[in-house]
């Protein structure tokens, strides 16, 4: 009797215990999400963010330079909070707490263990990347809710025999698709989860796969037809991009893996790269469907971002939909490796390294919160990514008192990111024309061009003048006046403002034109 009373007493315990600390991490994250809205708040827009608000304000299919789904995650959120900070930054917020859910429930079918969810659960928060810069709105954060959407559907098929759960998954696949192009490197990945495993023939005998792959092309098929009317512009654009390299160099390889431990965290980063390749030997071996596919989700776009800075730079952003699967991995290995050798020296450690590893990271996201929101300090000077693109409210200031100055009307750039600022600091009051790299306004309303007056006031960086631009054209630029791009006392640019006279923009001109033609920035 007394050894069934302190068993019944040790299970409510425990019971009680992991109630506390799921209750302690959903606190935990509620503050930090609060924070992250506060700096999406106080924070400046950066550059891509404003461009994509621009397209926001248009009714198209489809861009050059991505698919829409960043466009529709800005209309949600302006539709909500306005043409403000937070409003523009409303869908990455949204897209770290969905990505977080699926983790959760990711790692808990998997493991049946709550200390391994929430171990998955704060890990995209020890890390800059997550923790902070899910803030931001870019193409890369709704396609990390869709494909983790997608993989979470994968899972629970293959926890539940049940291959109607293919039809989700390619839902989200087609939407993950309508985020970011690069959702195409996963594939390898379901391909693996569908042939590895024993149950192949099952998988591919099913029409549930191919019916999968069909409601992905039909969700995505906005983007082909957009593409087909109008040259496929949008592929060629992204697979006609200049290698910065003819022969290879280690020179970006290093780049790119020095920036994962700065992004991810110099604990944060080798765990990662532990977890995955650790689960995927052990997936591969006991042809694990969830293991194979979470670990390839990690591998097959890394090994292709890996080949590719052989050649050319790795943009900060392009991996971001990677992570999350690996936080998944460290989880979940993490769960069966005690499991198997809970005798051994480095399973035994492991918990200790995965409570610094979170700790630290958390601490070091809200510290870097803390300098951008609440202090005045540059320590980071020229190398600030923040920094470089928080001080054009000033320049847009300038640039508008000096239109007046010179009798202009309108605004004239040769360079997409004053372009997207002029328009958002200035709220499209006064009609902002880019006159060259026409591609990337593909059917957006002409309706300015019945504002444009005679004159104009032309503003780019200083050291690009892009004289070849206006060559082609009979305008005459005069000098009026130079602005610098400032952040906290530290000068980051310097912008020109010439007068235009003599020619008006031509906003449609016909594909292969001097002024239609986009290159990949």
């Amino acid at each position: 009797m007394a050894d069934a009373f302190f068993e019944r007493r040790l299970a409510t315990d425990g019971v009680s215990v992991s109630r506390f600390w799921i209750a302690a991490c959903a606190l935990l994250v509620v503050a930090l999400t609060m924070m992250r809205a506060t700096f999406a708040t106080l924070v400046p827009l950066r550059v891509d963010e404003a461009y994509y608000w621009t397209w926001s304000s248009e009714s198209v299919l489809s861009y050059l330079d991505h698919p829409p789904m960043v466009a529709w995650s800005v209309q949600l959120g302006t539709f909500l909070f306005g043409d403000t900070n937070l409003g523009v930054r409303l869908g990455g917020l949204l897209a770290m707490l969905a990505m977080q859910g699926l983790l959760a429930d990711i790692v808990w079918r998997t493991t049946r263990d709550w200390r391994y969810t929430i171990f998955a659960v704060l890990l995209p928060e020890a890390a800059l990347d997550y923790g902070l810069m899910m803030s931001k709105v870019a193409p890369d954060t709704a396609m990390i809710a869709f494909s983790m959407a997608m993989v979470w559907a994968l899972v629970r098929l293959a926890l539940s025999g049940d291959l109607r759960w293919w039809l989700l998954a390619g839902l989200f696949g087609g939407l993950a698709l309508l985020s970011k192009y690069t959702a195409i490197l996963l594939v390898p990945a379901i391909m693996a989860f569908a042939v590895v495993p024993s149950w192949r023939r099952q998988q591919l005998s099913s029409p549930y796969p191919w019916l999968a792959a069909l409601i992905a092309l039909v969700v995505f098929s906005p983007v082909l037809y957009w593409n087909a009317v109008h040259d496929w512009v949008s592929f060629r654009f992204q697979l006609d991009r200049p290698v910065q390299l003819e022969e290879w160099s280690l020179r970006f390889l290093g780049d790119f893996v020095g920036s994962q431990f700065v992004l991810l965290g110099p604990l944060l980063f080798p765990v990662l790269l532990i977890g995955v390749a650790m689960l995927g030997r052990r997936g591969f071996r006991a042809r694990d469907p969830v293991a194979i596919l979470l670990s390839m989700c990690v591998i097959g776009p890394l090994c292709f971002f890996l080949w590719r800075s052989l050649y050319g730079r790795i943009g900060d952003s392009w991996p971001l939909f990677v992570w999350p699967f690996g936080f998944a991995c460290v989880a979940i290995n993490l769960a069966g490796w005690r499991r198997e050798a809970p005798a051994s020296p480095m399973a035994r450690i492991a918990p200790d390294v995965a409570a610094i590893t979170v700790l630290g990271g958390i601490g070091c996201v809200v510290l870097a919160a803390v300098y951008y929101t609440a202090s005045n300090a540059n320590h980071l000077a020229q190398n600030d990514p923040i920094g470089k693109e928080a001080g054009f409210a000033l320049v847009v200031d300038a640039a508008r008192d000096e239109l007046g100055g010179a009798g202009a009307s309108w605004f004239a750039t040769t360079d997409y990111r004053i372009y997207a600022m002029l328009r958002w600091h200035l709220k499209d009051r006064i009609p902002v024309v880019q006159v060259n790299e026409r591609s990337r306004q593909i059917g957006f309303r002409a309706g300015q061009a019945d504002s444009i007056g005679l004159v104009g006031l032309y503003v780019a960086p200083k050291d690009q003048p892009m004289r070849e631009v206006w060559e082609t054209t009979t305008a005459v630029l005069e000098p009026r006046a130079l602005v610098d791009l400032t952040w906290r006392g530290v000068r980051y640019d310097t912008y020109r403002m010439e007068k235009l006279t003599k020619w008006q923009p031509v906003l449609s001109p016909p594909p292969g034109d001097p002024l239609y033609v986009s290159r990949p920035h």
